[in-house]
């Protein structure tokens, strides 16, 4: 199945079911915390598989977090060597 992506522009206006609520609770938690250390993922995004009559509920979401620059890769990196030391 192809993925569909929601992000502001077209996430549903109705609730989501329980799996897409968690993925999109988590790239809120995640964004945050990354915005904490002064890190922005312009592209974080949810991504589930298109659903067809079949479904009433998307069998998986995911936290999709794109593509970033070399200086924002290495900024995670060192965020997350960082935490590791503590």
């Amino acid at each position: 199945m192809a993925p569909t992506t929601h992000n502001s522009a077209n996430t549903p206006k109705t609730a989501p079911d329980p799996k897409v609520q968690e993925a999109l609770d988590a790239r809120d938690a995640l964004a945050a915390a990354l915005t904490r250390a002064g890190i922005q993922l312009p592209a974080m995004d949810i991504r589930t598989p298109w659903l067809d009559d079949r479904e009433a509920e998307a069998p998986y979401a995911l936290v999709n977090l794109g593509v970033c620059s070399a200086p924002v890769a290495h900024a995670l990196a060192t965020v997350i060597r960082n935490g590791l030391d503590t």
